[in-house]
């Protein structure tokens, strides 16, 4: 069925990754078609909020270890484990690469990816006590439950901007609950934020027209 898709269609996004998408239409190759435009609208409709929830978390989480540490470059002498000290040496390197020697904390702290930032509320290599209970906590001033639910449900979120930013399929995931999580986050750092956030989310109306779309009654955006 793969065939029936339109030869510049297959040159352009190869057999292989459209492949997925025929699997997912159960063969019907306009079904596909349609399924993996419909992919990358949702893709970029969840951007927006996927955006400013990682930007927001990141301020919040460097504002009291700024704090803690009492210096702006606090991974220095923070007791990082050795995929964190990685992590920032990655950092250091792009920015370094830039032509930014030293590596300005500012600029440190925008290269330090989403996963780094949300590890700092994971369990691991004693991490609840040496960063969750004296600090990290304080960064989610309305949350009050389990560190490791909330990590469980940020790292989630890890993993869809990731498929998202490397282009893969989300289409097959409960992305109504995805788009909840991502505002209960922004809601345990800051509800005005959460509130502002919605007003430009179109992510709704594009779940909501997927059924239309998939049949073809309503056209694609792409």
């Amino acid at each position: 069925m793969i065939g029936k898709l339109p030869e510049w269609m297959l040159r352009a996004f190869s057999r292989l990754r459209l492949g997925r998408y025929v699997s997912a239409a159960r063969g019907n190759a306009l079904v596909a078609r349609r399924l993996y435009w419909w992919n990358i609208e949702a893709s970029a409709a969840l951007y927006g909020s996927l955006q400013c929830l990682e930007v927001a978390l990141r301020n919040a989480l460097h504002q009291q270890l700024t704090h803690a540490y009492g210096r702006d470059d606090w991974w220095t002498t923070a007791p990082l484990n050795p995929n964190g000290q990685r992590l920032v040496a990655k950092a250091r390197s792009k920015c370094e690469r830039r032509g930014l020697v030293p590596a300005a904390p500012d600029s440190m702290v925008a290269e330090l990816s989403f996963g780094f930032w949300v590890s700092l509320v994971s369990g691991g290599s004693g991490y609840d006590r040496l960063f969750w209970v004296p600090t990290v906590n304080k960064a989610f001033p309305h949350y009050s439950g389990r560190r490791d639910t909330l990590y469980d449900g940020l790292w989630s979120l890890v993993l869809l901007r990731n498929r998202i930013m490397h282009h893969e399929p989300i289409h097959h995931r409960d992305l109504a609950a995805d788009h909840a999580k991502i505002y209960r986050m922004l809601g345990y750092l800051d509800p005005e934020l959460a509130k502002e956030v919605q007003t430009m989310d179109r992510f709704p109306d594009v779940l909501a027209g997927k059924a239309d779309t998939l049949r073809g009654s309503r056209p694609s955006r792409f």
